[in-house]
């Protein structure tokens, strides 16, 4: 659920782009004001930003490449170069160098990567997905200099279409090694021979890639390192037969039910077996990483390169989370050094690459071993650890680290957690840390940073200013050129008569300050009274409080034309950069804490807020939110009178090992005061008898990340206790609910409607 994990991001795609045709008309529309209908957010579209795409800074640091239609064919891509500085235009490689030979149509680019001197470049086409992400595909090669086209990873009689996984270039250029089957290969590009290096991948041996548990939770897919000599390839190796198998079943798209059938480790099951490899790409032979432990059961979340040739450093986590040791492995030997520790009491939550410095005596690593996410740099002997971000705040990722200057390059929301700016602070830990990005830009601000540190891609946005890019210099972040800025989405806001959003802190039971978002309509009366929607999510995956653009403003405002105050809270435990006491509070209390961070926040809102109807509070939530939707209706059924829970989890046993047992600990391990054991508390579904309010249920039969079982066990409880509710199952949909013709406007139809007809619609008939 790393992405219920996505699972804002997800839910806020789902509410706009699944937005009905229908429009709930507001008798309070002025006649110079155009009313926002879903058909205007789903079908025409006005609202839908334009995105950067696929840019990749070139090694001169002045120049960058990107995708754009074809002057040629508006159904194909070129490959364009631009000058930072002046806006130089130039295409590199046309879609009409991009079209095998013999074939009616140019390639269609589902990503590239050129190799170290640009000469070269890659493409990958007819990507299929496997999981969430389309991984699997096909890849070919460009030569820039005499134009030769060829398709990697063939060879005859028997070619196989999109069957390569993360084929990348080897440092020197000579190779392109890649995954198929569950082996790695070596393709040279002299003469395009290919050679086999693992020998022992089969269904359950997978080697170079990853099981479902891994890629979802620890979000890698991509298994496999070269060396920086190229001699070597370092790769995981997992043994998915001791994990159980999940089954779901498609009843629809054919004349019998055909089955899925995939390795699913729940709460308290069996892991697949890890260990690491490094094959000689000479003569094939793998030395295995002599890691020590007691047991099988650990997971390695990180691998790489340990900034030389010769050893790689490994970092094995214990299946509780919360012990990290850091291994520097000996390519030639196996043998393993332990010489760095990360722990936590409760558990670690996020797992980051080591970043080594050139001297390759120094590394940069992510940690919360002060209370507060830091990079610390760290010896390659792991006797000298320094903090440099110090201060009472969260980094939130690294974006570039320049030793020629000697700065480190970070996000954070040091000044405002639910905004994002850029910071540096020196290497070496000296002086004060600097912002960044000026003022003016008040909001979310990301940054991809040129090679040489001088330039940057900047994307912004606030909640209400839709999302931008421009070429700044890091410099003084003057902006050298507006890439995008999505003046047409501004316009059509113009024409509405757009909701005000404000946000605020709120307290806890406890005193615990809570960032909050409301919006109240644009008609807002203040001597009226007013139902009031809350989004939720509530989980340590996700914040739903910040300061940037999304679909989500749009459906918000939506709510609020049809007479709707709509807010947001985010309890103790999500993912606030507010440090690691923020986050850790709800260790074996899911579920728990944030329900009642959430209930008393109503009750603040409503002591300081008069207008806010509290006969009349709804809530809704995808994924986490939908378990936290649940917990609202059962654990506070006086408070909540109305619900939507899409893709919930009912019951925290049928979750995944990785994510569960982080936050849970292992089941049946401990009692909580009122006699259920800690799994049994943070369930729902072990409250549902106290249902009052009304509850519409949705979730899709193909999910198979928060599987239909569970709306399955939770309808049979609401049955048992004679409790009222709506259901709408979707065949087939995976866990985004996004799938088939129809679906997503159907479900905002159906979500719409009810909140209209149970918070409004019924109000006003009595």
């Amino acid at each position: 659920m790393n992405y219920p994990h996505r699972a804002l991001g997800m839910l806020l795609v789902l509410l706009i782009t699944a937005c009905s045709s229908t429009t709930l008309k507001n008798s309070k529309q002025t006649s110079t004001e155009q009313q926002l209908n879903l058909a205007d957010i789903y079908q025409e579209k006005i609202y839908e930003t334009k995105k950067l795409g696929s840019v990749r800074w070139m090694q001169d640091g002045l120049s960058y490449t990107a995708l754009e239609t074809s002057a040629d064919n508006e159904k194909a891509k070129d490959i364009v170069r631009y000058q930072a500085n002046n806006n130089e235009r130039q295409v590199l490689v046309s879609a009409a160098t991009l079209t095998p030979k013999g074939a009616d149509k140019p390639l269609e680019i589902d990503d590239y990567q050129w190799n170290s001197d640009q000469s070269q470049l890659m493409i990958y086409t007819n990507s299929q997905k496997v999981w969430r992400s389309k991984s699997r595909g096909d890849y070919w090669l460009l030569k820039i200099k005499n134009g030769t086209l060829t398709q990697l990873g063939q060879s005859a009689p028997k070619p196989t279409d999109a069957s390569m996984m993360f084929a990348k270039f080897s440092p020197d250029d000579q190779s392109v090694a890649y995954v198929r089957d569950n082996n790695i290969y070596l393709q040279s590009l002299s003469d395009f021979s290919i050679i086999q290096l693992t020998q022992d991948g089969k269904d359950h041996i997978i080697n170079g890639i990853f099981d479902w548990v891994y890629e979802e939770e620890f979000s890698i897919a991509d298994g496999f390192r070269w060396s920086p000599d190229s001699q070597h390839i370092a790769y995981w190796q997992l043994n998915t037969s001791p994990v159980k198998n999940f089954t779901m079943i498609n009843n629809t798209d054919a004349l019998y039910p055909t089955l899925t059938v995939f390795p699913y480790p729940k709460a308290g099951e069996e892991n697949s077996t890890v260990r690491i490899g490094m094959v000689n790409v000479k003569n094939q032979q793998t030395q295995w990483a002599n890691i020590p432990a007691d047991t099988t059961d650990f997971y390695i979340p990180r691998m790489d390169w340990a900034g030389n040739s010769t050893e790689i450093i490994v970092q094995k986590v214990n299946r509780l989370q919360n012990h990290n040791d850091h291994y520097l492995v000996d390519v030639k030997s196996g043998k393993a050094t332990n010489i760095f520790v990360d722990q936590d009491s409760a558990f670690i939550e996020d797992y980051y690459d080591v970043k080594w410095l050139k001297d390759a005596q120094h590394f940069l690593k992510i940690s919360e071993r002060d209370g507060w996410r830091h990079v610390y740099s760290v010896s390659r002997d792991g006797k000298r650890i320094s903090d440099i971000t110090p201060g009472e705040f969260d980094i939130i990722a690294i974006k570039h680290v320049d030793e020629t200057q000697g700065w480190l390059y970070f996000t954070s929301g040091k000044d405002k957690v639910i905004e994002q700016y850029l910071y540096r602070s020196k290497l070496d830990g000296s002086g004060a840390i600097e912002r960044v990005t000026p003022t003016k830009w008040q909001g979310t601000n990301n940054y991809q940073i040129s090679p040489d540190g001088k330039l940057a891609v900047q994307t912004y946005s606030s909640f209400n200013i839709p999302t931008q890019y421009h070429i700044v210099s890091l410099y003084d972040h003057s902006t050298i050129r507006t890439l995008i800025d999505n003046h047409e989405v501004t316009e059509a806001l113009s024409n509405l008569a757009m909701a005000k959003v404000e946000f605020f802190r709120v307290p806890s039971y406890d005193g615990l300050e809570l960032d909050g978002m409301i919006m109240r309509p644009a008609n807002f009366n203040p001597k009226r009274k007013y139902p009031i929607l809350f989004y939720v999510y509530g989980e340590p995956a996700g914040q739903t409080v910040k300061n940037t653009w999304g679909r989500g403003p749009m459906w918000y405002q939506y709510l609020t034309e049809q007479g709707f105050i709509v807010a947001s809270i985010d309890n103790r435990g999500t993912k606030s950069p507010r440090g690691r006491e923020w986050r850790k509070q709800i260790y074996r209390n899911i579920g728990t804490l944030a329900a009642k961070d959430q209930a008393t926040a109503l009750d603040e809102m409503a002591k300081r807020w008069s207008y806010i109807d509290t006969s009349r509070v709804g809530v809704w939530g995808h994924s986490g939110g939908g378990s936290m939707t649940l917990n609202m209706l059962f654990r506070y059924p006086e408070k909540y009178q109305a619900g939507i829970a899409a893709a919930p989890v009912p019951d925290v046993r049928l979750y995944d090992t990785i994510y569960q047992e982080r936050y849970m600990g292992l089941p049946d391990t401990y009692q909580m005061e009122n006699g259920l054991d800690a799994y049994d508390q943070a369930s729902p579904i072990s409250f549902a008898q106290n249902l009052q309010g009304k509850l519409l249920l949705i979730h899709g039969t193909g999910d198979d990340n928060v599987h239909y079982q569970g709306s399955e066990r939770l309808i049979n409880k609401l049955v048992e206790n004679n409790k009222q509710f709506e259901f709408m199952s979707y065949p087939n949909r995976s866990h985004s609910l996004r799938e088939g013709k129809g679906t997503q406007l159907h479900q905002m139809t159906m979500m719409a409607d009810f909140f209209k007809l149970n918070l409004i619609d019924t109000a006003q008939a009595n």
